[in-house]
Order: structure tokens, then sequence, then C-alpha cells
């Protein structure tokens, strides 16, 4: 064979796999055996071996790169990635579709149905028809370039079908949205595999899809079973694709599988129903769903209903009920935050619920106990609001212990907290410790105040502390700027040399970093991490304290019930004359950007370090423009293990792709 002959047989072999590839992939159908399809891939990859010119970048034998990745680029999406509203019964169904109605009046509205997927949100670019970039949904407006494990994936066609209907997307470029998903049957033979060879079996088919996506040797993503369905087509010229119908149409006709479960609907009634069909149904599916997406088919309108906050108008989420599980109440103690407020939370014994581990829910306050009739012993159900936060549903009495008491929360928090007065403001349905400046509450609140997380501050630890305010000499945070030498030699734990060291040190923090002040003033909700997001949005106490609820919601990770935290802590008046005294004792925060080579970078530390603590680590890595977290999640770049590595954060690493690094590769780092 020749050449020319090899480059006509090339030719042929390749659309031969690659309608084959189509059949299976999109129509679920199969038009020879996998060993026939796999004889053909052979022959090619012998010819293209021989003749190694005739090698295109959209041949089936050209999708494993092999080489291991040193990271991923971060890519900014030309259409940022929104998260939608989440409904969850027919009634909220109805108030979006009537604000719909009120919004775009004069037409019925057809709705485009689909069963929204469990997965890794990822955009294929096509330019010219041919696969050039995949980039995951990262924050919603900036992802990670994964393409070249992306072209692993077998269903994913590195070039699209050339159909005359849709020839118009094989020019230019053109984005197409999805999952990727890893299918439950998949998932579970390859966790048999995991058990077999006695490794741990992984959790979830989305943690595992996320985590594989990440990993930085495509060898190893091309091993597991990964695949992708699209549910989103995007070109520049938004007359392009008329209506959501019309994408999916577009889709499976390019070569991209895509969901055979999307209607396109008219009215209330017909959503409904298609939800309640699917409730059962979505079990039979073989990925994980909780719930449907809702869209305005046509999107020209859709694109007329405009953006509010973060959120789409012209589609919601419905979420079905949250996954369930039962559990045994083993307590129920009474936590006392920084702010007074008891809260009650539910021990329990660990338990899967939506693929994750809990052993704690909060029960909110006395009247939630009271209408749940909760008690030690009790057999509880537990669910996931918004497959997140877990909660108690409801108590199995059926279970319930004959020696199980009610719990009387009065009694409970007397009992708890002998020390403490608690008192239940007229209209509140929370207890709080009695008095605004309770000392068990300002003591706590002056420790974190001087925490090294907080301001830092030398010497100011838990003994002095109670030292201070037990002699009166402290009654807010603003008052240790005030404190003399002479005040401190008249308690007993203070001589000439340690009294002056003390207020040297509260000295030196007159003009602390803004983000170490914001969180060491303790407002609810507000962590290291997200102190330093809104300093970094408003760059001044002055300009956070007028911030709007629409400007604190607009910022990632700031969800409702932060925003109304910090709103109504600038709102209180105490509050507004302790700031008014910082300023009087001359603390004066300042903001100063952070940026340098670890910028765009997340760490968390496991373990103990040899050369610094994990404060210290984490203060290096944000001077350097670096995310320190506490916790492995999807967006962790480093996992930086020390000795004593906790087993559950490598194993969370391993599900997210996380790199592991050791403390010599973090110095190199720093």
């Amino acid at each position: 064979m020749n050449s020319r002959e090899a480059a006509d047989r090339i030719v042929k072999l390749r659309e031969l796999i690659s309608d084959y590839r189509y059949h299976y992939h999109v129509l679920d159908e199969s038009t020879m055996s996998e060993a026939a399809a796999d004889s053909l891939k052979h022959e090619l990859s012998q010819l293209e071996e021989q003749y190694p010119e005739l090698i295109t970048p959209d041949s089936p034998t050209q999708r494993v790169a092999g080489a291991v990745l040193d990271g991923f680029r971060k890519i900014t999406h030309r259409v940022p990635r929104m998260s939608l509203q989440d409904v969850f019964n027919k009634e909220e169904v109805a108030a979006w579709i009537k604000r719909t109605d009120k919004l775009l009046p004069g037409a019925a509205h057809e709705f485009f149905c689909d069963v929204k997927m469990d997965g890794l949100a990822c955009a294929l670019i096509y330019e010219d028809g041919l696969l050039v970039q995949a980039v995951t949904r990262g924050d919603s407006r900036v992802g990670e370039d994964v393409t070249m494990n992306v072209r692993t994936i077998a269903n994913v066609p590195l070039r699209l079908r050339n159909e005359v209907k849709f020839g118009l997307f094989l020019q230019g470029r053109t984005e197409i949205r999805g999952e990727i998903i890893m299918t439950k049957p998949e998932f579970a033979a390859l966790n048999e595999r995991q058990l077999a060879e006695g490794k741990p079996a992984f959790a979830n088919p989305r943690n595992l899809a996320a985590g594989t996506v990440r990993q930085l040797d495509p060898r190893l993503v091309a091993e597991r079973p990964l695949s992708f369905r699209g549910y989103d087509l995007l070109r520049s010229d938004p007359a392009d694709v008329p209506t959501y119908r019309y994408a999916y149409d577009a889709l499976a006709a390019l070569g991209i599988a895509c969901n055979n479960t999307a209607p396109v609907l008219t009215g209330l009634d017909a959503v409904m129903t298609f939800a309640g069909e699917w409730e059962h149904k979505r079990l039979e599916l073989a990925y994980n769903t909780d719930g449907l997406v809702i869209k305005v088919n046509d999107r020209a309108r859709y694109a007329e209903l405009g953006v509010v906050g973060k959120t789409p108008r012209g589609a919601v989420a419905f979420k079905y009920a949250a996954e369930e599980a039962t559990t045994i109440v083993k307590d129920i103690v009474i936590s006392i935050g920084r702010t007074g407020a008891a809260t009650p939370v539910a021990v329990f014994d660990p338990v899967q619920v939506a693929g994750t581990t809990v052993q704690h829910a909060s029960l909110h306050n006395a009247d939630e106990i009271a209408r749940l009739d909760i008690r030690r012993g009790d057999t509880v159900i537990i669910y996931k609001a918004g497959d997140i936060i877990p909660q108690v549903e409801r108590v199995l009495t059926e279970l319930r212990p004959a020696d199980a008491k009610p719990i009387l929360y009065e009694a409970e928090l007397a009992r708890q907290y002998p020390e403490l007065e608690f008192e239940r403001p007229e209209g509140e349905v929370v207890y709080r410790v009695k008095g605004s400046s309770s000392d068990l509450i300002l003591k706590r609140s002056l420790e974190h105040f001087a925490s090294k997380g907080a301001l830092d501050i030398d010497t100011l630890g838990e003994k002095n502390v109670v030292a201070l305010v037990d002699a009166g000499y402290v009654t807010d945070l603003a008052d240790i700027y005030t404190l003399t030498k002479d005040q401190l030699l008249q308690l007993d734990r203070f001589a000439d040399i340690s009294a002056q060291k003390l207020v040297d040190a509260i000295a030196t923090k007159k003009t602390p970093p803004l983000e170490r002040f914001v969180y060491g003033l303790g407002i609810r909700h507000v962590g290291v991490q997200t102190a330093i997001d809104l300093v970094t949005q408003f760059g001044s106490l002055d300009a956070l304290g007028a911030a709007t609820m629409d400007q604190l919601e607009a910022i990632d990770g700031v969800g409702v019930v932060v925003a109304e935290s910090i709103a109504a802590w600038f709102a209180d008046e105490d509050n507004l004359v302790l700031l008014s005294k910082f300023k009087v004792s001359g603390v004066e925060p300042y903001y100063e950007v952070k940026t340098g080579a670890l910028t765009g970078l997340s760490f968390v530390v496991t373990g103990a370090l040899e050369s610094m603590s994990r404060d210290e680590a984490a203060e290096r890595i944000r001077a350097l423009g670096g995310t320190f977290q506490s916790a492995v999640a999807k967006d962790t770049t480093y996992l930086v293990a020390g000795g004593k590595v906790g087993a559950s954060k490598l194993k969370k690493a391993e599900a997210y792709g996380t790199k592991v690094i050791n403390e010599a590769d973090l110095l190199a780092l720093l």
C-alpha cells in the first residue's frame, strides 16, 4: 500500500469509526460489535504509525496525550456560567411562571424541561468543527483548561459530525456546555475493582468524576469510565440557536450525547406532570440527579428576561425531595455563639446522606425541639436541605425507647451552662445570654479578637483576658487600647515587664490589616476567607458598613444568610458605638492588595509542619496572593501533607483531583 492508498484508507477508517461512535454513544445503538470496532481502530493505528504525516488532531487514535500536566490554566468564560434559582414545589414553580408572564406579557410561554445531571460542568470549545479546548465551570466566571483530559473521554467527538441541516456550527466558534458524569453502573463496577484490590471505595460518582477530570495525568483519566452529556450550545450570534429544543436537536446531530428526556411544554400543569413522572423514574436513570431544569424555550425571550443577582430570570432548578437516612440521636447539646445565641444541636450516629457522612444537625431553637418532640435516644430521619445542609425531618416515635425523656429547654440551658443566665427577647425564638455584654461572651469575643487568625496580639491569651474582664478594665473590644501599665500593675498577674509587654503588644496592633480586623470583630458567619473576600471587594470598613444586601450577595461565597448577618451587625447601634471607640483610640485598619506567585491558587494543610505552624503557613500563603482553606474542596489546588496526615483529607483530595504535596514542595512555592 502506497502513501496515496493509505491516505484514502485512513479517511474511510476514520469515518467508519466515528460513525460507530456516534451510533453507540449518542443513539444508544450499535452498528457493529465492539470487537470489530476495535479491529478497525487497530488497523488505523498501524497505518498512522507507518505514515505519521497522515495523523490529524481529530483522529480516533489521538485521545490520550500521555504526558503529565504541570497544572491547569485559568480560562475566563466568554459567557458566565450562572447558577439557577431553586424551587421545591408547585407553588414556587407557579410563582416563577407568574413573574415570567408579568415581565413578558402577551403570549403563552413554552418551557423546555430536562433532567438535571449531577456531574462536573464543562464546556467544549470547537473551532470550525474541531475540538480545541475544554474548560470546567470553576467559579462561574473563570474555569480550568482540562482539554488534554477531556480528549480521553470516549464519547467526546474530536470533530463534530457534518450534518447539512446544522452545518453552520462547523463554521467558526461553537461552545457546547454539558456535564461530565460517571454512570451508576460504571461507578459500581469501578468500586468493585477497588475493593477487590484492597483499596477504599469511592464516595459517589459526582465527586469521582470531578476529581478524575482534575487529575494532572491524562493517562489516569483515560482509565476511568467518564462520559459527557451536552445540554446547551452557544454561538457569537444568538440567532443561530433560536430555542433550547433546537440546541438539543443540533447537539445530537453534531455527535454530542444528550438526554432523551427533554420535552417542550406549555403551562404549569404540564410542567408539574412531567416533574411528577420523573420523581420516581429518575431512579432508573444511569446517572444521579436531584431535580429538573425548567427554562423558557425561546432564547430571545430568555435573554430579554435578564438576570437578577447571580441567577437568570428565565430558568429555575426544580429540586426533588432530598435523599434521606435514619439514625439515632445520642445527645442534644447547646452551643453558645460569640453573639450569645444559644443554638441546640442534635448529635447522632454517623450516617451517609446524599453521598456524604453527617453526624450532627442544628435544631435551630426551642420551638423546633418542641415541634419535633425530639429526645435523646430517638430514631430520626435525616435529610439534606438543598442537598447541602443536614436537617432532622421527623422523629420515628414508634422506635422511641421507653426511658426517653422530653427536652425541657430552659432546664437544659441551666444544666449545661450553670454559670450563665438566659433570656428570650420578646418576639424572638432564640434564647440568648442575658445581657449584651455578658462576661463569658465578652471573654470569648476578646480571645477571638486577639487570636492569631485575627489581630494576633502577643500575651493577650485566655488567662489575661479573664483577668482584665473580671477586673472591669475591659467592657468591650475597644477598651484594650486604653489600658495603661499602671492599671495592669494593680493585678496579681502582671509585673513591670509583663505589663509593659502587653501594653506595647496592643499598641503595635493599632494599624492591623483590614481583613484581620473584620474577622476579629466576630461577625457571625464571617470566617477568615469571607473576611478577605469582603475586604477585597469593598476596600474599607466604611464601604463595607454601607454595602447593600445586593452588593454583599454579589460576592462569591456570600449568600443571603451571611449577607443578612453582616448587614445586621453594621445596623446594630452598639456595634456602631464600638467602631467609633476604635477610631477615638487611634485604631486605623488598612487594606493592602495582596498579589504574588500564589495568586489564584488555594491550599489546605493537614498534619503537623516542621518549619512553621499552620497559622504561619496560612499567613505566608495569603501574603503571596494565595487562598488558605480549612477543608479540601473542589476548588482546592494543593493539599499540603505534613506529619500524621489525616486520611479523610487525603481521600477527599483524591476524589476532587487535588494535588498532594509535602512541606518541601510548599516551601519551594513560598
